[in-house]
C-alpha cells in the first residue's frame, strides 16, 4: 500500500479499541518472568556454552601479540578467538569500528577476544589468562581541544544551513545573546545488557539478540561474517530497553556468532555492565555556541546555533541544531555542525538524538533571552512561533499546536503565580524556582511491512519482525489488528522480533509505533479484501463488527470462512512525498518546579509537567508511561549524568552503574502528562506521530531553568551539580 495523500476516514477512526487506556498484553509475562529474553534462551539452545568478552586496554594503536595458551588450558575451556583465528569479517554499514580489533585497535575495550567455556565462571576466570600486549599509539580524546581541527562532516543531512544574512541581522539586532554550552557524553543505561545465543546448523545461523532493528542486524551479521543474508536468523521478541544502543550490530553478537562457529556448539555471550559504556555506543558530547537576536519587542531577528561534537573517523555528528532549523521564528538563520575526530568509544544514537542536547542549550539560551527582554519566557515562545519552516517558508506544517501546549501547560501548572525574580521563593531551607521549556521532535515514517492470519477459530494472528523495547508494541498493534478486523483484544496474537517475518520499521527515530501499526493496517486491508471475496461480499462496502464481515444485510462468521484453512494478508506500508510537501514534526510544553538547598545547593525536582502534541495517541497508558519515562532521562541529562573522560588515555572513567549516576525513585516526584486531542492525517492511515523521544527533549533545560529562577545562578554547562553552584550561590539570609 502506498500512503501518498492525507488519509480519510477509515476503520481506526472508528476507535472501538485503538486509542484506548488498555494494559500491555506482555506485561504478565514480564512481571511473571515467563518472558525470555535473549540471554534466557535454554530451551531453544540448551547446551549453550559461555563466552566471555576480552576488552582493550589502550584506546588507539595496534596489537603487538596475543598469547591464549594460558586461557586455554583453563578448565573447561573450549574455544578461544581473536582476530588472527576469527577468519575474514567484512564491517556492518551500521558499524563504524570494527567489532573484534586487530591488529588496529580504534577504542578502548574494543574486544580483542572472546573466550569459550563450559560455564561462564569458567570463561570469566580464563579470560584474564589471555595476554595481550600492545603498541600504543598517541590518541585525541579532548573535545575542546580537537574543536579547532573539527571539519563539516559529510551527513545525510545538511551540515550547514544559511538564510537570509545571518550576521548582518545580528550586528543590527538591539538585543542580543552569544553564549556557549556544553553538554557531556552520556551512556545508555539500560536494564537489559548487550546480549546474545548464537547458534550453527549446517552453515546457518540463528541469533537470539537483543536488537531494536532486526533487518539492519540481520543484514550487518551477513556482511561482517561473509555469508549469504538467507543463512541468517535473528530472533528479539523481547528487548529490556534499548535506547538506541541497540539499533545496530553489537561486538556480543558477533562474538557470540564466532564463539558458537569455534566451539561447535550454542554460546552465549553477555556484555558485562562495566564493559558496555566503553564497548558499545554512547551520547557523544558537545560544544554548541548560539546567538540571538531580537527587536525589544521580542521577536527574533537572527538566530544562529553551532555544534562541535567528536566521533571516531568515520564516524557521524550529534546534529544538536536540528530543532533551531523549525522551531522558532527569525529572518536570518544560521546552524553548523562541526565534527571533531576523537579515538573515544563509538558516538551514536541516543534516545532523540540531535533535539535532546540540541534542546538543552537552544532552551536555556531562549529563557536567557527572554531575561533580556525582561519578558516572560512562555509569552516570548509564543510571541516567536510559525506556521511554516522557517527556511523553507512555503512548507507549511501538517499539525502545530505548541502555542496550545505552551498556553495548556502554564495554566496547568500554575505558572502566573512564578516570581520573575531569581531566588524570591523560599520554602524553609529550599529556594524555589520554576522553569519552563519547549518540546520538539520530528516526526518520521518509515516503510514497515506485516502479515496477518485469520486463524480456524476466528482469531488474528499478526507476525512483523517489529520489536518491543519497552515501548508497547505488542499491544498497539494487538490494538491495530483488533480494531481493523472487529475483534476484542483477546482474539489477536502479536509475533515480533523474527527476520523470518515481513520487515519492519523497527524501533528507532520514535518513528515505530506509527509506522508498524500502518503496516499492520496495511496488511489488515488486504485480509479484508480477501476475507470478503471469499464470503461473496463487495470488499468495498464491508464492515468487520464483533467477529463477523458485514455487507448488502447478509453477515457471516470469521470462523465460518475460516474453516478450511486460514486466510493470509500481507502487504507493506510506503510513503510518498507528503514529508516533503509538509513539515510533520511534534511538539509540547515541559514545566518544572525545583527546590535548591539554600546550604548544600542540592536540587530536588519537585513537580514536572508535559503537555504533548504529537498525533493520534494509539494508547494513552503506555504513551504516558514513554513520556514519564522520557521526562526521568531528562532530569538525569540535566543534573548528575556524566561519561567521565580520562583524557590522558582515553576511556570513560565511570564505566558502571556506581560511578555513572542515572535517577532512581526518590529523585522522580509525581510527573503528569497531557496529550492534546489530535490526528494528523498527513502522517501515516493510523494519523498518529512518535511520542517516545518527544518526553525527553527540553526536559534538561526545564530544570536548569528552574534551578536558575530558584536561586539566580545560571549554569551553561551540563550536568548542574551542586558544586557548580556552590561558589556562587546567594549568600544565606
Amino acid at each position: 500500500m502506498k500512503f501518498t495523500t492525507p488519509a480519510t476516514t477509515n476503520p481506526i477512526d472508528q476507535l472501538k479499541v485503538v486509542g484506548k487506556p488498555v494494559d500491555r498484553i506482555d506485561g504478565p509475562f514480564k512481571t511473571t518472568g515467563t518472558a525470555r529474553y535473549a540471554y534466557e534462551q535454554h530451551e531453544a539452545a540448551p547446551d549453550a556454552a559461555y563466552g566471555y568478552v576480552v576488552g582493550a586496554t589502550i584506546a588507539k594503536g595496534r596489537i603487538a601479540s596475543i598469547d591464549v595458551e594460558a586461557a586455554r588450558r583453563s578448565p573447561g575451556v573450549l574455544a578461544i578467538v581473536t582476530y588472527q583465528n576469527a577468519g575474514k569479517l567484512g564491517k556492518g554499514k551500521y558499524n563504524t569500528a570494527k567489532l573484534l580489533a586487530g591488529p588496529e585497535v580504534e577504542h578502548y575495550h574494543q574486544a580483542v577476544a572472546v573466550v569459550v567455556a563450559q560455564t561462564f565462571e569458567q570463561a570469566r576466570a580464563a579470560a584474564p589468562l589471555v595476554k595481550v600486549s600492545y603498541v600504543e599509539e598517541k590518541g585525541e580524546y579532548d573535545l575542546e581541544r580537537a574543536k579547532k581541527n573539527a571539519k563539516l562532516p559529510k551527513t545525510d543531512d545538511k551540515p550547514e544551513t544559511k538564510h537570509g544574512n545571518f550576521a548582518a541581522g545580528f550586528a543590527s539586532a538591539p538585543v542580543k545573546l552569544d553564549a556557549t554550552y556544553t553538554t557531556p557524553d552520556q551512556s545508555h543505561a539500560m536494564m537489559e545488557p548487550h546480549a546474545s545465543v548464537a547458534a550453527w546448523n549446517d552453515g546457518k545461523l540463528t541469533l537470539w539478540t537483543s536488537n531494536q532493528m532486526i533487518h539492519w542486524g540481520t543484514q550487518d551479521i551477513a556482511k561482517t561474517l561473509g555469508i549469504p543474508v538467507e543463512n541468517v536468523r535473528l530472533v528479539s521478541p523481547y528487548i529490556g530497553g534499548g535506547f538506541g544502543g541497540k539499533l545496530f550490530l553489537r561486538a556480543e553478537a558477533l562474538l557470540a556468532a564466532l564463539g558458537a562457529r569455534a566451539a561447535q556448539r550454542p554460546v552465549k555471550v553477555n556484555l558485562t555492565r562495566a564493559l558496555m559504556f566503553n564497548n558499545t555506543t554512547h551520547r557523544p558530547a558537545t560544544i554548541q555556541r548560539i546567538r540571538i537576536g531580537a527587536t525589544r519587542e521580542g521577536r527574533i531577528t537572527a538566530i544562529a546555533h553551532e555544534s562541535w561534537s567528536g566521533d571516531l573517523p568515520g564516524g557521524q555528528p550529534e546534529t544538536a541544531v536540528q530543532q533551531t532549523r523549525l522551531l522558532y521564528a527569525g529572518e536570518h538563520r544560521l546552524t553548523r555542525l562541526n565534527l571533531a575526530v576523537l579515538d573515544l568509544p563509538e558516538a551514536n544514537a541516543m534516545r532523540a538524538p540531535g533535539e535532546a542536547p540540541g534542546m538543552m542549550a537552544l532552551e536555556i539560551a531562549i529563557d536567557e533571552m527572554a531575561e533580556k527582554l525582561k519578558m516572560d519566557p512562555v509569552t516570548f515562545r509564543i510571541v516567536n512561533d510559525t506556521t511554516s519552516d522557517p527556511e523553507k517558508p512555503t512548507r507549511k506544517f501538517s499539525q502545530r499546536r505548541f502555542v496550545e501546549c505552551m498556553r495548556q501547560g502554564a495554566e496547568r501548572f500554575g505558572w502566573n503565580k512564578r516570581n520573575a525574580q531569581p531566588g524570591q521563593v523560599r520554602d524553609g531551607r529550599w529556594l524555589v524556582g520554576l522553569g519552563v521549556a519547549s518540546a520538539f521532535r520530528n516526526n518520521m515514517v518509515m516503510k514497515s511491512a506485516a502479515r496477518v492470519r485469520l486463524e480456524r477459530d476466528g482469531s488474528v494472528t499478526v507476525e512483523t519482525d517489529m520489536t518491543d523495547i519497552g515501548t508497547g508494541s505488542y499491544t498497539i498493534i494487538a490494538q491495530t489488528a483488533a480494531e481493523m478486523m472487529g475483534l476484542p483484544l483477546e482474539r489477536v496474537a502479536v509475533k515480533l522480533g523474527d527476520s523470518t517475518f515481513p520487515v519492519s520499521a523497527g524501533s528507532g527515530g520514535q518513528w515505530g509505533g506509527n509506522s508498524s501499526t500502518a503496516g499492520v493496517y496495511a496488511a489488515c486491508v488486504k485480509l479484508r479484501e480477501a476475507i470478503a471475496a471469499k464470503a461473496g461480499l463487495d470488499p468495498a462496502n464491508a464492515e468487520f463488527l464483533d467477529g463477523a464481515v458485514r455487507a448488502g444485510g447478509r453477515s457471516v462468521p470469521l470462523a465460518q470462512l475460516a474453516q478450511g484453512g486460514e486466510i493470509v494478508g500481507e502487504d507493506t506500508m510506503e510513503y510518498g512525498d507528503l514529508d516533503k510537501k509538509f513539515q510533520q514534526s511534534t511538539f509540547g510544553a515541559h514545566f518544572v518546579e525545583v527546590g535548591v538547598d539554600v546550604d548544600t545547593c542540592e536540587v530536588r525536582v519537585r513537580r514536572m509537567l508535559a503537555v504533548c502534541a504529537a498525533g493520534r495517541i494509539l494508547n494513552p497508558k503506555s504513551a504516558r508511561s514513554q513520556v514519564i519515562g522520557a521526562m526521568t532521562m531528562g532530569v538525569g541529562a540535566a543534573l548528575m549524568e556524566d561519561l567521565v573522560v580520562d583524557k590522558r588515555r582515553g576511556f570513560f572513567v565511570n564505566h558502571d552503574l556506581a560511578g555513572y549516576e542515572v535517577p532512581v525513585h526518590a529523585d522522580i516526584p509525581h510527573q503528569e502528562v497531557v496529550f492534546l486531542d489530535e490526528t494528523d492525517p498527513v502522517s501515516s492511515p493510523m494519523k498518529a506521530k512518535g511520542v517516545g523521544e518527544l518526553g525527553i527533549c527540553g526536559v534538561g533545560a526545564a530544570v536548569a531553568n528552574a534551578i536558575y529562577n530558584a536561586t539566580g545562578v545560571r549554569i551553561r554547562n551540563y550536568p548542574v551539580t551542586l558544586d557548580k553552584l556552590l561558589t556562587k550561590m546567594p549568600l544565606r539570609a
